[in-house]
């Protein structure tokens, strides 16, 4: 057996890998071994490529390369192990826009180098398209991270003309891709560069926090587009292949997030969501309206009379990190006899499967899992909601109101158990900015508060009956 057939062997049993892992990823129970099944085939590749030839020769710069995977592996394994897993989908906005800046950069200095060889113009055409959508991944991953991490507001930034000063972007580059087909001028694609990076970042600004979410999968299908364009300009298979697999799934998920969300794709990425905050915000005054409220210990006792709990997870949670006492509390009272599930909702949290995730590292069965159909089932047959951190996802104006922003997005409805609690730190509006009738709602009672420290107070109340 020939080198090449041997690498391009194990370039298949990496592709294999992949979709292994993929299938894997479809379940919480099965996504940690598929994430090492995706590793492990990487490393297959990666290992594989060193051994290649390129018409007759061995690679170079191999030293190079092994210093710049050095650099990542110092970079990223710290940044991985130690974020926090409110800062998840930060990690996951920035790393995914580094894979878009690669594939960005290999086409880049792929045309370079290939300019004088009048390669065929598919080829050519291989190699612009990988820069528009590299860089245009790259700078709008950038953006996200930034709004992210909140350096700059979460809501969106608009100014007049906004959408008709992208659109000119847009059709700038494309002209500017058929222009370099045509004459090969090495300093117009520096232009292609610069244009796609400011459409990427102008692309994101309107995108509000709300939206998040979809954002992140639609610009992780866009580097598999980049990364599969890389594969092409180089005759990689294995690229070819591992970028379509990223850019499917990436468009499949934004498309079930977009409809989790009860709204078009095109509503998301350019309807300016969550720029109003109808809400008074205020956590008192004059005009406040009177809501229920309880101790965490109220509390503690009304859930150990109770025959079943579902526990309704938020951001709010991941920001408190009280999935460890929030755990405990649903072993306490399982412990008595009670049923304790948990309803995940698809948007729940600032990316998809935050809340699988979080509740995961907290080491709560998988089977307690449940996602919004199968938990709006069990909620009308509940003693007690337990929301914690959670608010648009349970907002009945999605139902009920007509007139509302997120009429239509299907919820996890709360209001159908027997009581609703719901853990808060103040009376201000969800990532949407719009009020949320529950709160107000004869059932419901608010404990207000840092969610993991009433977690804890709601535990000892659970013990001490």
């Amino acid at each position: 057996m020939s080198r090449a057939t041997l690498i391009d062997l194990l370039y298949l049993f990496s592709a294999t890998t992949f979709l292994l892992a993929l299938k894997g990823l479809g379940s919480p129970k099965r996504a940690r071994l598929g994430n090492f099944t995706a590793a492990f085939g990487m490393t297959v590749a990666v290992v594989a490529t060193f051994f290649r030839q390129e018409g007759g020769h061995n690679l170079r710069h191999i030293p190079l390369m092994i210093l710049g995977m050095a650099i990542g592996f110092i970079i990223a394994v710290p940044a991985a192990r130690f974020v926090k897993m409110t800062a998840m989908p930060q990690l996951v906005a920035i790393f995914n826009g580094v894979g878009g800046g690669a594939a960005a950069l290999v086409s880049l200095t792929e045309f370079i180098h290939i300019k004088s060889t009048h390669p065929a113009t598919y080829v050519t055409l291989e190699v612009l398209l990988g820069v528009l959508i590299g860089t245009f991944s790259f700078s709008g991953s950038a953006i996200a991270y930034i709004k992210l991490q909140e350096l700059i507001t979460g809501r969106p930034i608009t100014y007049p003309g906004q959408q008709v000063i992208n659109a000119l972007f847009g059709v700038a580059s494309l002209v500017l891709i058929v222009v370099i087909l045509v004459n090969g001028s090495e300093s117009l694609l520096w232009v292609l560069l610069i244009l796609s990076f400011i459409l990427g970042a102008a692309f994101v600004l309107p995108i509000g926090g709300a939206d998040v979410p979809v954002l992140i999968s639609l610009l992780n299908s866009f580097t598999g587009l980049a990364v599969a364009a890389s594969g092409f300009t180089l005759g990689s298979n294995l690229l070819i292949v591992a970028g379509t697999l990223v850019g499917a799934s990436g468009i499949f998920l934004t498309r079930l997030m977009s409809k989790a969300m009860g709204r078009s794709l095109s509503n998301v990425l350019f309807s300016a969501f969550g720029s109003v905050v109808t809400a008074s915000g205020g956590e008192g005054g004059a005009d406040a309206r009177p809501v229920r409220s309880g101790s965490p210990e109220d509390i503690g006792v009304l859930l150990g009379i109770a025959s079943s709990v579902v526990i309704i997870p938020g951001y709010g949670l991941a920001v408190a990190q009280g999935q460890h006492v929030l755990r405990e509390l649903g072993e306490l009272l399982e412990a008595k006899g009670i049923e304790v599930s948990y309803a995940i909702h698809p948007v729940a949290g600032r990316m998809p499967g935050h809340m699988n995730v979080l509740l995961a590292e907290a080491n709560v069965p998988y089977e307690q899992l449940k996602e919004m159909d199968e938990a709006n089932s069990e909620l009308t047959t509940a003693d007690v909601a337990l929301v914690v951190g959670a608010n648009d996802t349970v907002n009945p104006a999605a139902s009920d109101d007509k007139n509302s922003p997120i009429y239509g997005m299907p919820i996890i409805h709360a209001d159908l158990a027997e009581n609703v609690v719901f853990l808060k730190r103040s009376m201000r509006p969800g990532f949407a900015g719009i009020e949320n009738e529950l709160l107000y709602n004869p059932k419901t009672t608010l404990v207000f508060g840092d969610a993991k420290d009433t977690l804890t107070k709601m535990v000892a109340a659970v013990k001490a009956n």
